[in-house]
């Protein structure tokens, strides 16, 4: 692979440290940042997440990385939450519908799995699209690494599918803006030859 900059945006609400490791291991830099022009001078940009989109976008807001966000060139990849908050909006807090960034049509909604418990956590198949470019290399059905109660529902911006009490989007993708459900960095091989598929775009 040849020599990078790599960047993983510093929300203030991630668990950044894994997905820093998994690209190390890799053998490849990484920085951190939430610094505008950092962001913006990188080759590939990881947007993660954890917790709920309200907070994450006010964190977002608060450290002005809204409209830089909004126009990357380069390819971005989110991360679980950082999937989520690439559509355009979500119903995560009960109060009221969080404005998302609306790089990729949709919607976060509750998981309707009836009798399964919530949250959708552990191991669980995918299955990708035909030529989806984060897939190429990894057979239809490898299992992937799940903790989430809210999905974007399956759309023609869907890359990847998972089963879990209903049929949900595993990964999301429209222009140069791309988003996994899942978490790559703890999905053992199958994950690491996903985001070294990222990288190599």
């Amino acid at each position: 692979m040849v020599s990078q900059q790599i960047v993983i945006v510093n929300t203030g609400c991630a668990n950044i440290s894994s997905v820093k490791f998994a690209v190390k291991r890799l053998g490849l830099p990484v920085t951190v940042s939430d610094d505008l022009a950092v962001i913006q001078k990188a080759d590939k940009v990881f947007l993660p997440g954890v917790g709920s989109a309200n907070a994450a976008m006010a964190s977002i807001e608060k450290k002005q990385l809204v409209s830089c966000i909004q126009c990357l060139t380069q390819p971005v990849l989110g991360i679980c939450l950082g999937m989520q908050l690439m559509v355009e909006k979500s119903e995560e807090s009960l109060s009221d519908s969080t404005h998302c960034l609306g790089l990729i049509p949709g919607e976060v909604k509750r998981l309707q799995v009836g009798d399964l418990r919530l949250p959708h956590m552990g191991w669980n198949t995918v299955i990708p699209v035909a030529d989806a470019p984060l897939f190429k290399g990894i057979d239809a059905g490898s299992y992937f690494y799940f903790v989430h109660s809210f999905a974007v529902a399956v759309s023609e911006f869907t890359m990847a599918s998972c089963q879990y009490g209903m049929e949900f989007s595993a990964g999301i993708h429209k222009d140069n803006f791309f988003g996994v459900q899942f978490h790559p960095e703890r999905s053992s091989d199958a994950g690491a030859h996903l985001l070294k598929n990222f990288i190599d775009l």
